[in-house]
């Protein structure tokens, strides 16, 4: 026992837990959740990289394409997920991480409506309807199951972030900045 230990247990009479307790360099470090930087002359804190981890991991189990429920209940428990999250960490600053897993989710969005959509001639009438040109409905159409393929095509690409918050889904950027 080194004598911060005693000191901290005698003086103010506290319990030390030497599991939980240690010193170390602030970069190092984790705390609630959080993890520091140095910028500049202050350090700040930021959400620390297993914390985003967790996020993502949660994100990912709320966008499974084998979780079937309706859209609504789907948008309603991502959107509590996503307010929560960022309402924790909102002291620190997380804009291109938010940026990032904001693209992510909006894909995996897309997927599980390419998904919900599941017959060809529903797939092609969704595009149209979102204003794709006929010969792209086709093309995207033609990708079948293939999810991630029709993930990165253009026609995938038309339920954008605008038509996903018609829907509810909060953007994770959007609701940080506000």
């Amino acid at each position: 026992m080194n004598t911060i230990t005693k000191w901290i247990e005698k003086k103010p009479k506290l319990k030390v837990n030497m599991t939980k307790t240690k010193v170390t360099k602030p970069t190092r470090l984790k705390y609630l959740g959080f993890g520091f930087v140095k910028m500049g002359d202050k350090w700040e804190a930021r959400p620390h990289k297993d914390s985003i981890m967790s996020f993502k991991r949660k994100l990912k189990q709320l966008t499974k394409r084998s979780w079937s429920v309706d859209m609504d209940t789907r948008i309603k428990r991502l959107n509590l997920v996503i307010r929560g999250w960022i309402n924790y960490y909102k002291i620190g600053k997380m804009k291109k991480n938010l940026m990032i897993i904001d693209g992510h989710l909006r894909t995996r969005m897309r997927i599980v409506i390419w998904k919900q959509w599941k017959k060809s001639q529903k797939r092609y009438w969704g595009l149209r309807k979102l204003g794709a040109s006929e010969w792209m409905a086709k093309k995207s159409v033609g990708f079948g199951d293939h999810y991630q393929a029709v993930a990165k095509t253009t026609g995938l690409h038309l339920i954008s972030k605008e038509i996903l918050a018609k829907r509810g889904l909060a953007s994770c950027v959007d609701y940080y900045l506000n």
